[in-house]
């Protein structure tokens, strides 16, 4: 007698293939980073314990521009960190969310990605907020760890990465990630105020050091954008 099929959620299904999907998409991009982070200085193992523990595209590609273009590990490190912030910010946002407890805090935390955060808050139940969470934190982290060894072990093959311009890929493909996010005048006037910074300062200031100023400039418009905004009015009668 054969056994009756359960039928499966039409959005538990929708959410794991946007799940899959953008592991998969984000997680081959982990090959540039290989493969930079080896002509930037990094030995292979290096590479790939920054991603297992880094675990954060913006932050590492960062890290690797700075050491690439001569900077020193302290300022490499500060610009990985200021970047890294926002990572903090997405926790707060899924703290309801996920209700961690114990020491499943560690891989939450550690999955807490730009990637794994949007598809979950785009999910309108919670389970499957945390479903999409799960689906896509484990997928990038997977396919992100496993093309980072790919990358640095052809970076190291190709021998001097000058001869194939990846000198200066690093701040390409920083650049490709920051693009899909000027999506409004905010976002593109900060980002046109941070390069004017950075570019100023390059001649005069260490190497890093215009990378972090750059990153202060976001920093400080947003702390300047939260405190000017006004605080919705409450109705005559009611308490705070």
């Amino acid at each position: 007698m054969a056994t009756p099929s359960v039928p499966v959620d039409p959005a538990r299904r929708a959410v794991i293939k946007q799940g899959i999907s953008v592991a998969i998409a984000t997680g081959l991009y982990g090959i540039s980073f290989g493969a930079l982070a080896v002509a930037s200085g990094l030995t292979i193992w290096q590479t790939c314990v920054t991603s297992l523990l880094l675990f954060s595209g913006g932050s590492q590609f960062a890290l690797i521009g700075v050491l690439g273009g001569g900077g020193g590990v302290g300022a490499a490190v500060a610009a990985s960190s200021l970047l890294g912030v926002r990572n903090t910010l997405y926790g707060l946002q899924l703290t309801s969310t996920m209700a961690p407890r114990g020491l499943w805090r560690v891989p939450v935390a550690q999955l807490t990605i730009d990637e794994s955060t949007a598809v979950a808050i785009a999910q309108d139940a919670p389970p499957n907020r945390r479903l999409g969470f799960w689906v896509t934190g484990i997928g990038i982290y997977v396919g992100w760890n496993v093309m980072t060894l790919v990358g640095a072990l052809v970076g190291d093959a190709i021998g001097d990465p000058k001869q194939y311009g990846l000198d200066a890929a690093a701040s390409a493909a920083f650049i490709a990630l920051l693009w899909p996010r000027l999506k409004s005048r905010q976002p593109m006037a900060v980002a046109i105020a941070a390069a004017v910074v950075a570019a100023t300062l390059v001649p005069v200031v260490p190497v890093g050091i215009p990378v972090i100023a750059a990153a202060l400039v976001a920093v400080l418009v947003g702390l300047f954008t939260r405190q000017s905004t006004p605080e919705p009015q409450r109705p005559e009668g009611t308490t705070p």
